[in-house]
């Protein structure tokens, strides 16, 4: 019993000496402050080294690399070192052995630093972390699926088993920080309503009030881009944490978000006059070609005239350093900027020719595109680049690809349809989808105009493969039993064959899906109907009522385009004052949603259904609000801006004219004059003919004004006075016979002058041509705006009389005489 004794207390004594020598081993791992103390422990104690200590030493080895600036880390002289090797060696043996966390941190360590995906110990790493999956904590789990997802291993078995853990624990995450890396990770994999739930429960956690949020936000910004979601309330919600964050945007995370909005199709004027200030501060610390081409894709399409200059001068300076993605950036943004630089786009070009053949096809897709757009007439480059795009077209056995292909040869110049285009074309047919249809239709319409041009003979090659594309979309609509689908697929489907030739069969498709319109698809449906300018009742009544009864599910910003639908189009669905007051109610409780440019754009698309809610008018016309617009004005695109001044403008005209109540005073006189005298136009034939017979019927050109601006600068193209008995007012200052005004520009009347009050009885006539423009498309219903300048022509007291194309140039009025019959009704009939 003694001697038993004396052996356990031995045995004890010796294992509190190991346990308190491992304590200190581990102990002296954790205080190293440099790479090398690391290894030299490692290398006086591998004997004693537990699978803790293993992970540990390769722990702290990471996060001695990650307290160093990125161009300061040494991973290679760390992965190279004969003491990692031998801490791998180690980590494998004592894989099994391993903690849950422990396996995943030590995972986690070597991936960051660089050891290669296919390495033995990250690969054993993986599969024993896969066989515990069910038992590791969510924090261990967010970081095991962020190792996968870095790995590329979005679609593995895996990753769908951490997808269902997901799905059954989501209800007791209450860590933003996991849930946002555990999105990212499985966004590949989930279905439609569990991205949802995912959308709500960030939707909870996300705070906005700290920058700490800012990874966060980043992260769920990049999950709605993998799964091509713009959904507005988070989007806000990140975008409000980083204008917040000022201190972490820097060039790299700013270029980061700005790609992920662009994607997204969402845009934040107050983040761009963030960053603009930002990188415009430090516009002279970025030379190198890869900061460069960050700085000039973010700050190029907003910069002034000044910056502008030193960006291209810079871009030029140091082109030969560009890799063949900067490349392709710096074309894109320089599309994007409409810069003609000839200097610049030459440069360009010279690089491309050594980097054209490591291009894989889609970004030679890409470049072809940037280059027509930007008028590249290199011979020699486009020659080169043509002989790719056929290389790739013989090899190409996916049809979007192929389609795509097809659509930029077309874009080459002297470019012909040859034999295997329409080959590939024929074989494709069947598999393609409506999009890439229409790329090839695009294309073949295009050598179809090209060939008659030139008396080539290949239009008969075009002309039957055209009525092949036209019988698989016709087919492709008739199949058609999922509206969400349908949508998506016409979502970038456009042009000539579009509008011609499956427009009607398309709407006729969506009156067939009609009782799949909901709430979540009503969006989508606007935009279509919106791009076909087709009044189809049925689905604008549908539209409304499904709006009407789900207001508040639909975010503010899409209301807004489910409004300029109906106001575009000039339709009052049935209900028409609750449809409109249900969408007023829910927008002006949620003005706050809005940039301001978008609260102008609002304004002007009520004002031209007739409404005018109070509160967002007084929002508008408010010193404070118009000096926060000019600002944001600044860095939104030029074709923007100029839609954004012409509504405001137009809606300052709209409350003038129907709401003198508010006292809003007009001030765009000077803006009016300044478009009004830089767009001066040549004199229209028509306009020319027109006045002639008018002339006729009143007696002389001295009774008719042509090109009139009125007051609030409406132009119209006749004005005539007659008196209380019909018989026409001269106006003695416009004496000029019509023969001395051919050649010359009809815009004499660009100050608005004092109107005298006419003789008792005596009435203004407004005649206005129509023309294809004002009208829906295939009927005789005016467009919104067409209208409103109808029913503001008679508010300052005209008569408005409007000829429409579709009468002039009918067969009824083809001589002369019909003609003057016409306009002499249309002036002594109409009342």
């Amino acid at each position: 019993m003694l001697c038993l004794r004396k052996v356990y207390l031995f045995a004890l004594r010796r294992y509190q000496a190991r346990t308190l020598s491992s304590d200190l081993l581990l102990s002296q791992i954790n205080n190293c402050t440099h790479e090398d103390e690391v290894f030299s422990l490692v290398g006086r104690n591998k004997a004693r080294l537990s699978e803790k200590h293993v992970g540990i030493a390769l722990n702290v080895l990471w996060q001695l690399q990650k307290k160093k600036p990125l161009l300061l880390r040494t991973s290679d002289y760390v992965r190279n070192h004969s003491q990692f090797l031998a801490l791998c060696i180690l980590a494998e043996n004592k894989v099994e052995h391993m903690e849950n966390e422990v396996i995943v941190d030590t995972l986690y360590s070597i991936q960051r630093l660089n050891v290669e995906d296919h390495d033995s110990l990250a690969g054993v790493l993986v599969t024993e972390a896969w066989k515990r999956l069910e038992r590791l904590s969510l924090p261990a789990l967010s970081k095991f699926a962020l190792c996968l997802y870095k790995q590329r291993r979005q679609f593995s078995p895996v990753i769908g088993k951490i997808a269902h853990i997901v799905d059954m624990k989501l209800d007791s995450i209450e860590d933003i920080r996991i849930l946002s890396v555990l999105m990212i990770s499985i966004s590949d994999v989930i279905s439609q309503s569990f991205r949802d739930r995912l959308l709500k429960k960030a939707e909870q956690l996300l705070g906005e009030e700290d920058e700490v949020y800012f990874n966060y936000a980043k992260r769920i910004t990049q999950f709605l881009q993998n799964v091509k979601l713009t959904y507005y309330p988070l989007l806000e919600k990140c975008n409000k944490i980083f204008l917040k964050s000022a201190s972490q945007l820097d060039l790299h995370n700013i270029s980061i978000i700005f790609g992920l909005y662009e994607q997204l199709g969402f845009d934040s004027a107050e983040f761009r006059l963030v960053a603009k200030r930002l990188l415009s501060e430090s516009i002279d610390d970025y030379h190198d070609p890869e900061t460069f081409s960050k700085l000039f894709f973010i700050l190029g399409p907003m910069a002034g005239s000044k910056v502008r200059e030193r960006l291209l001068v810079t871009a030029a300076h140091v082109a030969e350093g560009f890799s063949s993605h900067q490349v392709l950036g710096i074309l894109k943004t320089m599309q994007k900027m409409k810069c003609r630089n000839s200097h610049l786009l030459k440069k360009m070009v010279s690089v491309l020719h050594k980097h054209l053949d490591s291009y894989h096809v889609l970004q030679l897709i890409k470049l072809t595109q940037y280059l027509m757009l930007l008028r590249c007439h290199d011979q020699e480059l486009l020659a080169k680049l043509k002989t790719l795009l056929f290389g790739f077209l013989k090899s190409s056995v996916i049809p979007a690809d192929t389609a795509a292909i097809i659509r930029v040869l077309a874009m080459l110049p002297s470019s012909q349809v040859e034999e295997i285009i329409v080959n590939k074309a024929t074989a494709i047919l069947p598999q393609c989808n409506l999009q890439h249809l229409n790329y090839i239709a695009t294309a073949l319409i295009k050598w179809n105009h090209y060939d008659q041009l030139h008396w080539q003979n290949t239009s008969e090659l075009c002309v039957k493969l055209l009525q092949k594309i036209n019988d698989c979309g016709f087919q492709r609509l008739r199949k058609a039993g999922n509206l969400n689908l349908l949508l998506e697929e016409l979502t970038h489907v456009n042009g000539e064959w579009f509008q011609e030739v499956i427009r009607e069969q398309t709407v006729a498709t969506c009156q067939h899906l009609i009782d799949q319109v909901t709430w979540a698809n009503v969006l989508q449906l606007s935009f279509f109907l919106i791009k076909t300018n087709h009044r189809c009742p049925s689905l604008l009544d549908r539209i409304a009522s499904v709006t009407v009864e789900n207001t508040d599910k639909i975010h503010p910003f899409e209301m807004y385009f489910i409004l300029c639908l109906f106001s575009v189009l000039n339709y009052d669905p049935p209900g028409n004052e609750e449809f409109f007051e249900s969408c007023i109610q829910h927008l002006t409780s949620n003005l706050s949603c809005f940039e301001t440019h978008h609260l102008v754009l609002l304004g002007y698309v009520l004002a031209v259904a007739g409404y005018f809610p109070p509160a967002l008018i007084k929002t508008i016309f408010n010193v404070s609000f118009l000096s926060k617009l000019d600002a944001q004005l600044e860095v939104l695109s030029d074709t923007l801006k100029q839609r954004v001044r012409s509504r405001l403008m137009k809606l300052n005209r709209a409350v003038c004219l129907e709401c003198p109540e508010f006292h809003i005073p007009w001030f765009h006189e000077h803006y009016c004059h300044h478009i009004f005298y830089t767009g001066r136009s040549r004199i229209n034939p028509l306009r020319q003919h027109i006045h002639k017979m008018l002339a006729e019927i009143l007696g002389g050109s001295h009774y008719t004004r042509v090109s009139v601006l009125t007051p609030y600068y409406y132009e119209i193209d006749f004005e005539c006075i007659l008196d209380k008995n019909k018989k026409p007012l001269s106006y003695m200052a416009q004496n000029i016979l019509l023969g001395a005004l051919e050649g010359i520009h009809w815009r004499c009347d660009i100050k608005v002058e004092e109107r005298k009050a006419l003789p008792p009885g005596a009435q203004r006539i407004a005649l206005e041509l129509l023309d294809s423009k004002a009208f829906i498309k295939g009927s005789h219903h005016l467009k919104g705006e067409a209208a409103v300048k109808k029913r503001h022509l008679e508010m300052l007291g005209y008569r408005v009389i409007q000829i429409p194309h579709f009468e002039w140039n009918s067969m009824v009025l083809s001589t002369k005489g019909e003609q003057l019959e016409y306009l002499r009704r249309c002036l002594y009939e109409t009342q």
